[in-house]
């Protein structure tokens, strides 16, 4: 029965349900999800038939601005698929037997309650051993045939129902679930600690370069001195930013935790503040990153004379023994076959919040970067470079990668250098 009114019976046992599930394995260190379930609970047995809308769920649970835009953002629709699918979870297997279900229904953020009947446990059979002996009289023999055919039809009967109820049920379990992601390999758990265990979602800003011209006429960079910015077409980003971003959501994935994605001419100043951030992609395209605090020991810069005048180089502004002043890619008039790129993690505009770079001199720079990121051995391979302790907590750094590339493809990521932050 769906909550409409509730007696004071009934919702201590419904509040009792909910913190069953919220302790539950299925929820465990989903904090998120957890905070989410009590809310909507509270609500549905507070004010019974009243919907919930996305802008209330965005302020009053996960803290977002007053001009949170729910037709931009889908935060919370993310969020609560993913409770619906830990609801669907738990009755699968802890909640099996429980008594009372919890649902959160497709395109609605109203919890339902209802109760249900368990199945008592089958009788114990009396072995014939010792059962005491009846004597009963034997049917007669026309008797006999019909209550065999009786018996025979009511389990073809009972066979075909069981067989259509398994059909039905399989279809409707690969209609609303989907198989879990793995669960993320330690290493990935460390390196990722500081937005993983934030209790808000990270942003993921991809870089969004400004263009003139049109696809179909030729499209080339932004030149303010002169072109009018009447004719920016800002519509376009790097292979390399699209693949980084699907690698980020499925690491995030294993963590257990959403992502939100953002283009950056769209980002602004007050989203800096108040989120932490994994930019992906260089100053040169992701703009916003020449206003926050960035990298300090390896730098982007635009390359003003030499061989590579007017191409987009990494100064070593504390080069070490052996180390080059500035590291360069393969000049633009040459196919790529080697790029540099930087991963970074420093501290936000505000302190409770980071930032961390992932980004290359190109676009396929920019990819690998964030693989590297993303690979348990690569992670690995940093964490000890970083003399990061088991279960100790990755501090700000900049490290600094080489990268070989062929046709188009990066194959191979070295770390060259690595910086700790003050």
């Amino acid at each position: 029965m769906s909550v409409t009114s509730v007696q004071v019976g009934d919702k201590q046992a419904y509040l009792d349900q909910i913190d069953k599930i919220v302790h539950s394995h299925t929820l465990r260190k989903a904090e998120s999800l957890c905070k989410l379930l009590r809310y909507l609970a509270d609500h549905a047995l507070a004010q019974p038939g009243v919907p919930l809308k996305e802008y209330q769920i965005a302020t009053e649970v996960f803290g977002r601005p007053e001009d949170f835009d729910p037709q931009a953002d889908s935060a919370i629709r993310v969020q609560a698929g993913r409770l619906r699918l830990k609801l669907l979870d738990y009755y699968s297997h802890e909640g099996a037997s429980d008594t009372i279900t919890v649902e959160l229904p497709n395109g609605h953020y109203t919890l339902s309650f209802h109760h249900r009947d368990v199945p008592p446990p089958a009788p114990m059979l009396v072995p014939p051993s010792l059962a005491p002996a009846v004597e009963e009289p034997a049917p007669p023999k026309k008797a006999r045939g019909l209550l065999f055919a009786v018996v025979a039809l009511s389990v073809l009967l009972l066979a075909a129902l069981i067989t259509i109820a398994t059909l039905y049920a399989n279809l409707n379990f690969s209609r609303t679930t989907r198989p879990p992601e793995p669960a993320a390999a330690p290493s990935l758990r460390a390196f990722w600690s500081r937005f993983d265990s934030s209790p808000f979602v990270p942003w993921v800003i991809f870089s969004n370069g400004k263009f003139v011209g049109r696809p179909e006429t030729g499209m080339r960079y932004l030149d303010p001195a002169r072109d009018s910015r009447d004719l920016v077409l800002d519509h376009y980003t790097g292979v390399g930013e699209v693949l980084a971003v699907h690698e980020l959501d499925q690491v995030f994935g294993q963590l257990h935790q959403p992502i939100r994605v953002k283009r950056g001419s769209l980002f602004s100043l007050d989203d800096a503040r108040n989120n932490d951030l994994i930019f992906v992609g260089s100053p040169a395209e992701n703009l916003t990153l020449l206003d926050l605090p960035g990298s300090q020991e390896f730098v982007f810069k635009r390359i003003d004379s030499g061989p590579h005048q007017g191409e987009l180089g990494i100064v070593n502004v504390h080069p070490e023994a052996g180390e080059p002043a500035t590291f360069y890619p393969t000049d633009s008039a040459h196919p790529l076959v080697e790029d540099y790129a930087i991963v970074a993690l420093v501290p936000g505009l505000d302190p409770a919040h980071h930032v961390m770079i992932l980004a290359g001199t190109t676009t396929i720079g920019t990819q690998a970067a964030v693989e590297y990121v993303c690979t348990n051995g690569s992670v690995e391979e940093l964490l000890r470079t970083l003399a990061v302790p088991s279960g100790g907590e990755v501090r700000p750094f900049e490290a600094l990668l080489r990268i070989k590339v062929t046709r188009g493809v990066p194959v191979e990521t070295q770390l060259v250098a690595v910086r700790h932050r003050k």
